[in-house]
């Protein structure tokens, strides 16, 4: 009992771990989307430029891409904290793992022990 106890409990922060690392991964996803996506504005502003842009448009186009460099800064934030929560989630769950295994080894002597008083 206290063994499928600890094996839920070890099933729980697997889980947990998993929604982490998905969690850090899809933050990462818009994180380089972002980065693409701001490369290739700049690249369209550079072609725009080469054939003459009005000093409005081009102070349109300086802001967006501060909103984007904005966007980006707040995005490598979230993925610093999501890096840190899936860290912590997979030190919780190798721990847990640890002790459902310690657990495991101790019922199994234990029982091996038995069986030999037993045996007497």
């Amino acid at each position: 009992m206290v063994a499928e106890v600890e094996t839920k409990k070890e099933q729980k922060l697997a889980q947990n771990y998993q929604f982490a690392a998905k969690h850090l991964q899809d933050n990462q996803q818009k994180l380089s989307g972002l980065e693409q996506y701001r490369l290739d504005y700049l690249k369209l502003i550079q072609q725009k430029g080469q054939l003459g842009v009005e000093a409005k448009e081009l102070h349109q186009h300086q802001s967006f891409v501060a909103k984007l460099d904005r966007a980006c800064e707040q995005q490598i934030q979230f993925v610093s904290q999501a890096v840190l929560v899936a860290d912590q989630r997979k030190r919780q769950w190798l721990e847990q793992q640890k002790r459902r295994k310690a657990i495991e080894m101790l019922i199994t002597r234990k029982a091996s022990e038995a069986a030999l008083v037993q045996s007497r």
